[in-house]
């Protein structure tokens, strides 16, 4: 198997597994009334209380940092705690569906910031790939509807904003790969770092979805409430972003984000399914777009990425 067939098909698995996030916050939200940021801060800990014990007990070595890494680390767990959080803020104002694709607004970003950052080259087939998949976002979010402007400013400006950290933490995330740190210690710390930001986000009066005390960071959650809960951090959060994470040590950033696209038509059925959440036309034929610009994407032939070996 090839490098970048491997990278697909880990970042593949990884995007299913990771559409049902959106559906999971949505029932939260509505249904347990859980603030975006509490939600975000509970996500957050729960994979980080999962996984020390694992990487503990499995291979401690792990749980290791290097020196020179400590500000990547830092700044990594900064962008997933603004993501997390702006994130679960659009699922809030826009409801599943149309949060996670304004979150794939990010896909022109990647390439624009992968090249700046990383020196990727922009051929013509990720150009068309890369309108495809802005095109297809467009018409799945209604953004093309002036009133949608100015009736949910809130939801369009979280949602955009949420593109631009994720496009912020692919390419974070490739750095990572690049300087050889192992996936799930990158994971770990992340989630550990970003925890403590959300925790000081929801200390701060008046920001939209933030509680203003610590008093109120505990959920009041029922039994089903908490297993829900449990299920977020564990199987889209933990292996989604591990798996997703995983793919890009053998794929470019900008790749990687556009195989991402592939998610807001898997949450958009699932919210069909299990939210009662109506397509319009015009959302079908966009996430129809979003669909066709991941194939389009994999026509263009990838350097090859060298990969460093990761501690077993």
């Amino acid at each position: 198997m090839s490098q970048q067939l491997k990278g697909y098909i880990t970042a593949l698995i990884g995007i299913i597994v990771w559409s049902t996030t959106g559906i999971f916050m949505s029932h939260l939200i509505t249904v347990y009334h859980i603030p975006a940021f509490v939600l975000a801060l509970w996500r957050n800990l729960l994979v980080c209380i999962v996984l020390f014990p694992i990487l503990l007990f499995m291979n401690r070595t792990l749980l290791r940092i290097k020196r020179n890494d400590l500000s990547l680390y830092h700044w990594y767990g900064f962008v997933l705690a603004l993501l997390n959080t702006l994130w679960a803020l659009s699922v809030q104002a826009n409801g599943a569906a149309v949060a996670t694709v304004l979150v794939y607004s990010s896909a022109g970003f990647t390439a624009i910031f992968a090249i700046w950052v990383f020196k990727e080259r922009l051929g013509i087939i990720k150009g068309i790939a890369i309108l495809l998949s802005l095109t297809g976002c467009v018409m799945v979010s209604n953004a093309y509807d002036g009133a949608v402007w100015s009736l949910n400013p809130l939801g369009v400006i979280t949602g955009i904003l949420s593109g631009v950290v994720f496009a912020i933490y692919t390419l974070m995330g490739k750095e990572t790969a690049r300087r050889g740190i192992n996936t799930w210690n990158a994971l770990f710390y992340s989630f550990t770092l970003g925890s403590i930001w959300i925790t000081l986000f929801n200390l701060w009066p008046g920001m939209p979805g933030s509680t203003g005390s610590y008093m109120r960071l505990w959920p009041e959650l029922p039994l089903n409430g908490w297993l829900i809960l449990f299920m977020l951090s564990f199987v889209p959060t933990l292996l989604g972003f591990g798996l997703y994470n995983t793919s890009m040590n053998y794929l470019s950033a900008s790749i990687a984000n556009l195989l991402a696209t592939l998610e807001p038509a898997m949450t958009a059925v699932q919210a069909y399914i299990f939210l009662d959440e109506r397509m319009s036309v015009v959302q079908i034929i966009g996430s129809c777009i979003i669909i066709l610009a991941v194939f389009v994407v994999q026509v263009e032939k990838e350097p090859k990425l060298e990969h460093k070996q990761q501690p077993a």
